[in-house]
């Protein structure tokens, strides 16, 4: 009752500035930006931009950029089209009240009729070197999203490509993978997490810290990438942020379920450059305190960004981000006892990123990226187990890098390509952590361990690809990737292989296959020194698909595919156990034994059907359906599922934008229930400790899952300034999604942890 209570009184948030504000006329904004060559950077000249369905229009002048003034405020999509080039169509422009949008876009040359161009172009792009598994976003698409509060990890969970956790985390589980097998891209720097509460050494945590007014777009791939991107076995998230505004000073204010915040921007240098700063807190932390609810303890969190952008000469232009996130939580015995939790303590971490890049352009012949970047990851921990109270880890890890990144691209005509790059990185790891003794999964006795070692390591890699065109609709592309680290003095090779032959102007057929290689995370391989001489993780892709253009604006794609996994380590006192999959629901650090080995194999494979359909102009949606299998084989040669093997996973999602005031949102997701390890009860119960039954590993199945987000948004457009607000209900018909089921030890016996219930969220963004 309480909760919808909360839903009505924020439905009238919607309704009250109706009464409020008056709107006696239609406000109106600006929509700038520059049109470039998307292989060579170069600006383009004349260029046509119409704002779809008005009478609106400009063309780019010498420099490449436009200019349409006096545009109503509301939602738009603009066309680009230009002689030799493929038309593009950009959707979800908004224009605000007297404020600039800017609208920056790359045309690819087109190498076929005119006619086909207009049938095929316009709202969904391809890469030439990625021509399958890959997903564009653009910061409207992350921002309005039902589900996601703005969190770029979370919309990407309605692909097909992405398999279910829990609502707690947004971890990445990309085709059967792990968490530990993706890594994140800022502006050609490379960030080892981009969210709050990170998991150590994965890609996952509670939410991102990553401010989605910074992001421009975002590329997903989620397999088979190419050789410029590497020591990742699943999935690559390539993010671009936007430039600040070069031409005013702008300002938004932000409270929302992440916190509150604001963001500022303006010119630099005379107009030269830019430069755009964010801050933002949570504040459940401070509502708890305010209102005094007994045990209950919220975490707390903040992040900052900056980014500055200089245009030293029309070929060369810097950039240089930094970002910053703290988190901090600290629940008692108490607190943890009465929230289900298995552990509590305390923890603070800080990560940080700081980078730059510079951009130069070769004269209508390619560009190249040099970035220079440090991350670092600070973790202050100390967890004790709930039902004991006794200390179970003290973890003092302080992770850093300094990354130098060089990309080149260059353009040898039409139909031939090259790209081709290095990469080296200095890494300081160092470690004052603590593990006691614990009872491992089967009730074997672990014995405590102490991490206390600075660890100096470096890495260095190559890789370069070749586009060509053999024949008009065929793009192939070959691929080679040498990596080094020093840590295990090891070399490896990865070739890759991809190709797109357009069969018709609505129909293309897309192929891929590569190999790829990954090191374990310093943190695991540490503790024990044999550690050492574990082989890296190596997986191998093959990948086959087909799109087709129901519509300009729909698309429908069908991709299987095949991942082969080898050299996973094994402890082989335990042969049935996957490791690196039990660190993701067993608090345990079984890499402190001399009996691990690189025998795991494992391998995933699927089918994944999408249909999804863009804002042309008022609905947009996404259905996706997919079908897989991920199993591993331990040192006992037995065949078994592994914790991610939801199988069928089916998403929903889309919208209604009735008018430029109104949206309607909302998305529903299906997964089959994940395998798990049932408990020996009778030995649990004698023990008051959680040990599996080592004849069952991974043979039961949690219940199946499903949720349904809502979510409804509100612009309100004055003189000078737009408001945002928005509602939305996370399982909004309150499913009882199972997390995991734990040992109860206060009552000796299993108990259950659930995921979310129904839970209201609101956000209010004001722009002056």
């Amino acid at each position: 009752m309480s909760k919808l209570c909360t839903f009505c009184g924020l439905c009238l948030v919607i309704i009250l500035p109706e009464l409020v504000f008056s709107q006696p006329s239609v406000p109106s904004g600006t929509i700038q930006g520059k049109l470039s060559d998307l292989d060579t950077k170069i600006p383009l000249i004349g260029v046509n931009i119409l704002i779809v369905n008005t009478i609106y229009g400009a063309a780019t002048d010498l420099e490449g950029n436009f200019l349409i003034e006096n545009v109503p405020v509301g939602s738009y999509s603009l066309e680009f089209s230009y002689l030799g080039y493929q038309t593009i169509i950009e959707t979800d422009v908004i224009v605000r009240s007297q404020r600039i949008s800017v609208v920056n876009a790359e045309l690819q040359t087109s190498p076929i009729s005119s006619e086909e161009v207009v049938v095929t172009a316009g709202y969904f792009s391809n890469s030439e070197d990625q021509p399958l598994s890959v997903a564009n976003f653009s910061r409207e698409e992350i921002r309005r999203a039902p589900g996601s509060a703005g969190d770029v990890s979370r919309i990407i969970l309605g692909l097909p490509s992405l398999a279910k956790m829990d609502d707690q985390s947004n971890n990445l589980i990309v085709r059967g993978g792990s968490p530990l097998e993706n890594t994140f891209y800022i502006d050609n720097m490379e960030i080892p997490n981009i969210n709050h509460f990170p998991t150590q050494g994965a890609s996952g945590g509670a939410l991102s810290l990553l401010n989605v007014d910074f992001i421009e777009d975002v590329n997903f791939y989620s397999g088979g990438f190419s050789a410029v991107y590497g020591d990742k076995l699943s999935s690559v998230m390539d993010i671009s942020f936007r430039e600040g505004n070069r031409q005013e000073y702008d300002a938004q204010l932000d409270l929302n379920f992440a916190g509150f915040g604001g963001v500022a921007e303006g010119p630099l240098f005379g107009q030269k450059g830019s430069w755009m700063v964010s801050a933002r807190r949570s504040y459940l932390d401070m509502l708890v305190n305010m209102v005094n609810v007994g045990s209950t303890v919220a975490p707390s969190y903040g992040d900052y960004q900056g980014k500055i952008v200089y245009d030293l000469h029309p070929a060369h232009q810097f950039t240089f981000i930094g970002i910053r996130g703290d988190e901090h939580n600290h629940p008692d015995r108490q607190t943890a006892i009465e929230n289900d939790m298995v552990f509590y303590g305390n923890q603070d971490n800080y990560q940080n990123m700081l980078g730059g890049n510079w951009r130069t352009l070769w004269g209508g012949r390619g560009y190249s990226n040099t970035s220079v970047s440090y991350s670092s990851a600070k973790y202050v921990e100390d967890f004790f187990e709930t039902g004991s109270g006794d200390p179970m880890v003290r973890n003092r890890s302080l992770e850093q890098t300094l990354t130098l990144r060089n990309v080149n691209h260059v353009k040898l005509n039409t139909y031939h390509f090259f790209e081709f790059g290095a990469e080296a990185k200095l890494l300081k790891s160092d470690y004052d952590n603590f593990y006691a003794e614990y009872p491992d999964a089967f009730g074997q006795t672990v014995p405590a361990v102490k991490l206390a070692e600075t660890v100096s390591e470096n890495k260095a890699s190559g890789f370069t690809s070749y586009i060509f065109q053999p024949l008009k609709p065929l793009t192939v592309t070959l691929g080679l990737r040498a990596d080094y680290f020093s840590y295990t003095d090891k070399y490896s090779f990865s070739p890759r292989f991809s190709f797109s032959w357009q069969l018709s102007p609505r129909f293309i057929f897309n192929a891929a296959a590569g190999k790829f290689y990954q090191n374990l995370p310093l943190y695991l391989t540490a503790i024990y020194q044999g550690n050492q001489s574990l082989i890296d993780l190596y997986s191998s892709h093959y990948m086959a698909g087909a799109e087709y253009l129901l519509t300009p604006n729909t698309r429908f794609t069908l991709e299987a595919y095949q991942k082969n996994y080898t050299h996973f380590p094994i402890d082989t006192t335990q042969p049935a156990l996957f490791l690196l999959d039990e660190l993701f629901y067993r608090q345990g650090y079984a890499f402190n034994k001399e009996q691990i080995s690189s025998v795991g194999e494992a391998y995933s494979r699927g089918i994944e059907i999408m249909v999804q359909k863009k804002l042309a102009r008022d609905f947009y949606g996404l259905a996706s359906a997919s079908y897989f299998r991920t199993r591993y084989r331990g040192a006992d040669q037995i065949w078994r599922n592994r914790i991610f093997d939801n199988r069928l996973i089916l998403s929903l999602e889309g919208g209604y934008k009735p008018d430029n005031r109104w949206e309607f949102s909302l998305r529903w997701i299906y997964a089959g229930g994940r395998p798990y390890t049932p408990f020996d009860v009778i030995s649990s119960q004698e023990a008051n400790q959680g040990i599996l039954d080592n004849s069952r590993v991974n043979a039961s199945r949690y219940p199946a899952y499903h949720s349904l987000n809502v979510r409804c948004d509100r612009r309100f457009h004055f003189s000078g300034s737009s408001l945002i607000f928005y509602l939305s209900i996370w399982n909004a018909y309150n499913r009882q999604n199972v997390s995991s089921y734990y040992w109860n030890q206060i009552e000796n016996r299993q108990d259950t942890i659930y995921q979310f219930s129904m839970l209201p969220i609101f956000g209010l963004e004001y722009e002056f």
